[in-house]
């Protein structure tokens, strides 16, 4: 499969020192790369109105979900490698991430624009430095998997669908959550 990415050159200045073990690693942190910083790029021109702005359905404010989305990208990237080793990710259920994210969303209700946004950056260059570690064989070896059903999934696909996505996936739903308040504000 081969994928066409825009080279964003600011990507390119955070990139870690690490060494690439394959084109799709590369590729792949590169992606990861672009959407991390995407949401902390958006994250650093909000408002203080704006970073307070709960989400709806989600109920958690705009500033806690960007400390969120940095907070989890070692423990994504730990299950990651542990499907690079064969090893299953076991024992992990829906409930488990959902009361994880609830009790992150009390400690860190009062996350400060600057923290998370570093903690952020800091986070995503690690993540991207470990995913450029990983052979083409890690990268395809699979095994089951307790958040999807034990589904035998691969360690690539475990990385798009957490790691990778993860900021797509809230940076666009802050972005929603903004636009409908600003449409709804006189």
């Amino acid at each position: 499969m081969t994928s066409v990415i825009a080279q964003d050159p600011a990507v390119n200045q955070e990139r870690s020192p690490s060494v690439t073990a394959g084109r799709r690693a590369d590729a792949l942190a590169d992606r990861l790369e672009q959407g991390a910083r995407a949401l902390a790029t958006f994250a650093s021109t909000l408002t203080d109105a704006k970073w307070q702005t709960r989400i709806p359905k989600d109920g958690r404010k705009v500033g806690v979900v960007v400390h969120h989305v940095a907070s989890m990208y070692p423990l994504e990237i730990q299950l990651a490698l542990n499907l690079a080793q064969g090893q299953p990710v076991a024992g992990v259920t829906w409930d488990d991430v959902h009361a994880l994210n609830q009790r992150h969303a009390v400690e860190h209700d009062d996350v400060t624009r600057e923290a998370a946004v570093a903690l952020l950056r800091t986070n995503y260059i690690a993540a991207a430095a470990a995913v450029r570690a990983l052979t083409d064989e890690q990268l395809d070896r699979a095994a089951t998997v307790s958040l999807n059903d034990d589904a035998p999934l691969t360690c690539q696909f475990f990385i798009e669908d957490h790691a990778l996505r993860h900021s797509y996936h809230h940076l666009a739903g802050i972005k929603a959550a903004l636009g409908r308040r600003a449409a709804s504000t006189p």
